[in-house]
């Protein structure tokens, strides 16, 4: 019975160890940590886009076509106030940042690791590489656990094995909960003092954020459940020998 309890505890850590990995690596690669609005001047009067909307007064379209060749020629904008403005929708990652632009069928994208200031590049990339060490050593957690769940029969090469899982999940999480902190701190830099043409006008937290976070909450209770199956296993064995000597 205590050998199925310890298989059964530790399946259902390598469940959760597997999934906080795939939860990790998603959240890594898509560029939904944060989603927002970028707030932009409309397009110019006599601009492609805004033609049919926007004449100057007293011309017809064909009058205010020609009206661009004369420089002497006032143009005139309806739109005052914030309706000058458009709002853009955004979404940022590790990686990228896309929004939309209207008139393009595709959202135009960029680099995020060139946005924030050059004072707080050294950070973004710290938190990259932690990020990745999250990733790798959630990976070296999930072949310690698989070993330790399903090809070691030895009992003690087994609750060897299961110490330095729980040891090394433990690391992983801990890494990862500093790589989202860096990013998110990052990224509210860049938003006070990035470039003024991406700078966002509002902006919340995306289904990348949750996922990454997830993943944590994950890999910490994989941690505290490989944890416990040590403990658990190693003090019943101590018991039990107990009693055997007496």
């Amino acid at each position: 019975m205590l050998n199925l309890s310890r298989k059964t505890r530790s399946l259902l850590a390598l469940a959760l160890n597997s999934l906080a990995l795939c939860f990790a690596v998603s959240a890594f690669a898509t560029s939904y940590w944060c989603e927002g609005t970028h707030k932009v001047v409309k397009p110019p009067c006599l601009s492609a886009i805004r033609q049919g909307n926007c004449v100057p007064v007293g011309a017809n379209e064909t009058e205010a076509g020609n009206a661009t060749l004369d420089p002497h020629v006032v143009q005139y904008i309806w739109e005052t106030g914030e309706d000058k403005y458009a709002f853009r929708y955004f979404h940022t990652g590790f990686w990228l940042s896309c929004e939309e632009h209207h008139g393009a069928p595709d959202e135009i994208c960029r680099s995020f690791i060139e946005l924030p200031p050059e004072s707080e590049k050294g950070v973004l990339w710290l938190s990259v590489a932690s990020e990745f060490l999250y990733i790798a050593l959630l990976g070296v957690g999930f072949v310690l656990m698989g070993l330790e769940a399903t090809c070691y029969t030895d009992f003690i090469a087994g609750l060897k094995i299961n110490a330095f899982a729980a040891v090394i999940t433990v690391l992983s999480g801990l890494l990862g909960m500093v790589a989202h902190m860096m990013y998110m701190t990052v990224f509210q830099v860049a938003v006070n003092l990035g470039p003024k043409d991406w700078r966002p006008q509002s902006w919340f937290y995306g289904w990348s954020f949750g996922m990454a976070w997830l993943s944590f909450t994950l890999c910490m209770s994989a941690a505290v459940l490989t944890l416990n199956t040590y403990t658990k296993t190693l003090l019943e064995f101590q018991y039990r020998r107990r009693i055997r000597e007496q």
